[in-house]
């Protein structure tokens, strides 16, 4: 084929793609005008239906006014137990239209001609259609333009989705990114950098590749972190029952002493181990979606009460106040599960509040009218730095570091609180104290 023959078909290729483009434009401008038109006809139907129904009311109201007036002129009340009736005559003039008011007793109250007011009305009611619907015309280009800029983003959302799902690339361009993929490697994204094919026909693809891997970079960081914890959490007590289990084969065997302070360490350790493998089975099962919640209407106040009475029961060591006078609510919760996650906030105030101190438990409804359980103490508190982590896994304050812990506890809450729909509001200053509430 000839140079000329080549540029020829180029051309030819070129003017087609045009006109193919040219025409999907037509096509799209006239599908968006019909979208267009079909909702401003919609809401010029609901104008006029608006209008005709009020000047009804009106052409109604003036109508009963007239008549009542004429009857209290005439007779200088207005009684609903007379007779009305409108009755048309013929007269020498032409046809009338006549009001009657006859009272209970047969007498005649009022008999006076109606036809002239009420044309008079239902000029006066035309007219103001009438005004209506050219403000409804003179009005039509404005909302014509409001509508279209409403649906732009929609459309162009529509034409993307369009364009991708009719979007075929050449093998070479197939090639590319088989080549990219290949040297994917999630874990390292960050010095890698963002994935990029060098194609500006591939850059949607390349963006969400690069979305992609950024989902994918988080999860893997954060599988790693729970596992170090989780590892670092058993290493202590595993270690601690070693070194007893090492004492007590060395020396224990003779010494009671020994014996009985190493059976205490190793029993302990063991309920701290089945503690936090159990916190970290329901978490998992959690996450695998096998924790199904059973919902029941139940009453905050009364939630809140029966945990108040066990808390009295299970620490004696802290002052526990159930708050007056807040609003109780009917909510939809697993109970079971709620009791959990209010238990944990117990729990952590119990451990950073000092003996003798009160802990105060509440329920009410917020400025927006939320339902929410709450508790709070007068404790340690925790830092302005450290309170955005505090539902991380394996998250513990400086402070709390030398207190018995797993970092589980705020975790498992803040799921059960996801689940149900609800979020957490938590205000703590350090040395005054923190208060946690769970708004449903």
């Amino acid at each position: 084929m000839s140079l000329s023959q080549k540029q020829n078909n180029k051309g030819q290729n070129v003017n087609t793609y045009t006109k193919k483009k040219r025409g999907e434009s037509h096509d799209e401008q006239r599908r968006m005008t019909s979208i267009t038109r079909k909702m401003h006809w919609y809401m010029l139907r609901g104008k006029i239906a608006r209008f005709l129904g009020t000047d009804f009311l009106l052409a109604f109201f003036l109508t009963t006014g007239w008549c009542a007036e004429q009857e209290y002129v005439t007779a200088g009340s207005v009684l609903l137990v007379n007779n009305r009736a409108f009755d048309l005559v013929t007269t020498a003039v032409g046809t009338d239209l006549i009001y009657r008011v006859v009272s209970n007793t047969g007498r005649l109250i009022v008999s006076v001609s109606c036809l002239v007011p009420f044309i008079v009305i239902g000029s006066l009611v035309g007219a103001l259609f009438i005004l209506q619907f050219l403000g409804i015309l003179f009005s039509y280009f404005r909302e014509d333009r409001a509508i279209r800029r409403i649906l732009e983003p929609i459309n162009e959302i529509a034409l993307k989705a369009d364009e991708l799902s009719r979007l075929s690339f050449s093998e070479d361009k197939y090639q590319v990114i088989e080549d990219a993929l290949e040297h994917i490697r999630p874990e390292q994204a960050e010095q890698d950098g963002p994935l990029s094919f060098g194609d500006s026909d591939l850059i949607g693809v390349e963006a969400a590749m690069n979305n992609l891997l950024l989902r994918m970079r988080d999860t893997l960081r954060q599988q790693s972190r729970f596992v170090n914890d989780a590892s670092h959490e058993l290493r202590t007590p595993i270690a601690v029952i070693q070194g007893y289990a090492n004492m007590l084969d060395r020396w224990g065997k003779t010494d009671e002493k020994i014996l009985e302070e190493s059976i205490t360490a190793i029993r302990n350790e063991a309920d701290h181990m089945n503690y936090l493998v159990e916190q970290l089975l329901f978490l998992a099962r959690g996450d695998s979606g096998k924790t199904t919640l059973n919902l029941q209407p139940v009453m905050t106040a009364d939630l809140m009460r029966e945990i108040y009475e066990e808390s009295l029961m299970i620490d004696e060591k802290h002052r526990y106040r159930l708050a007056d006078g807040g609003e109780s609510a009917e909510v939809r919760i697993d109970s079971g599960l709620m009791k959990q996650a209010v238990r944990i906030l117990i729990d952590n105030s119990a451990k950073y509040t000092p003996e003798g101190e009160e802990i105060q438990l509440s329920y009410g409804r917020t400025e927006k009218g939320a339902p929410y359980l709450q508790v709070q103490d007068l404790g340690q508190g925790i830092s302005e730095s450290e309170l955005p982590h505090i539902f991380e896994r394996f998250f513990r304050a400086d402070e709390a570091r030398g207190s018995a812990g797993t970092g589980l506890g705020l975790s498992i809450a803040k799921w059960i609180v996801d689940k149900h729909g609800g979020h957490f509001e938590v205000l703590s200053r350090t040395e005054l104290g923190t208060r946690i509430r769970i708004v449903l």
